[in-house]
């Protein structure tokens, strides 16, 4: 019995490009019958481009979290009176 691999179109790229993850799982389950080579790489493509997303977010955050107290003056709660 011979399997028939048909090309799917490099449109379907666009779905982990828009939508990440999520696109790339969508990619995956709908072409991963006809050419699994593509589903493949558009489920590598939104994993990838969550990635770099999410260390674009969080990398600067980070950073400044530890440098911030490097920055900022000591607070001097002794003349602070409450009542």
């Amino acid at each position: 019995m011979l399997v028939q691999i048909r090309r799917r179109s490099s449109l379907w790229f666009l779905l982990p490009i828009l939508f990440n993850v999520l696109g790339g799982i969508v990619a995956y389950f709908v072409i991963r019958d006809d050419d699994p080579k593509k589903a493949k790489s558009c489920l590598l493509l939104g994993i990838l481009l969550a990635a770099i997303s999410i260390l674009l977010f969080l990398v600067p955050i980070l950073v400044g979290i530890t440098i911030l107290p490097h920055f900022m003056p000591p607070i001097n709660i002794s003349h602070m009176n409450y009542m």
